[in-house]
Order: C-alpha cells, then structure tokens, then sequence
C-alpha cells in the first residue's frame, strides 16, 4: 500500500530504534547505572517520535499526494468522483495528521471505482 521508495528511511530509523531497546533491556538485565539506562530510553523516545513523524508527514503525505496525481490523470474530468477528488485537491495542504490515514483509504477506493470505470468504458469503445 504505501510506495517502497518512500519508506525505506523509517524502516531504518526504527530498526534504530529496535536496536536501542534491545540495549536497554540487556542494560537492564546487567544491572547497568540508572543513568545510563533513562539516557538509552531517552534516546530511543525520541528516535520512535522521529520516525512517526517521518511516516505522517513524510511516508503518509506523499503516499496520499502520489495516488492523488494517479486519480487526477485517471478521472477525465466526468467520472463519478470528480467532485471529490477536486475537493481532496484543494484540502490536501490543510490535512492534519490524523486525517491522512483516512484520506488515504477514501484516495484507494475512488483509484479502484477508476479503474472499473476506466475498463467498463475502453470495453465499450
């Protein structure tokens, strides 16, 4: 669902992370200095934040900015959701994080009636 080329960044930054934790549960289990402990933790914190807004503004946006184009080139204008997606067009720069999962989800059902559509109407010519 969301374009290879566009997570291959967050997968690292929280395999980053995966490794951070890993260290704080061997520090935990070789009974390491608390300091040392909450400073790992702390660090893995803000690596897990850095990667979710990573996926949000980065991974999700372009991924909803992307298939947005797609249908965009695939609605000639007149297809059912035209509206619609001219009305995603223009509340795109707007999207509060929370909204781009559902965006997304709302962009991939209009792409698959597109293409039903699109076949439906090559079929007749």
């Amino acid at each position: 669902m969301l374009p290879t080329e566009l997570t291959g960044d967050l997968k690292k930054r929280l395999s980053t992370v995966r490794g951070q934790i890993e260290g704080i549960l061997k520090m935990m289990d070789n009974d390491t200095d608390l300091d040392k402990i909450l400073v790992q933790f702390k660090a893995a914190d803000q690596g897990l934040q850095k990667a979710h807004y990573l996926l949000m503004d980065e991974v999700f946006r372009k991924s909803l900015a992307l298939k947005l184009v797609q249908v965009m080139n695939a609605c000639p204008g007149n297809c059912q959701d035209a509206e619609k997606i001219e009305y995603m067009k223009q509340q795109f720069p707007m999207l509060e994080f929370d909204q781009l999962t559902t965006k997304i989800k709302e962009i991939n059902a209009i792409d698959k009636r597109l293409e039903e559509y699109n076949k439906n109407n090559s079929k007749k010519d």
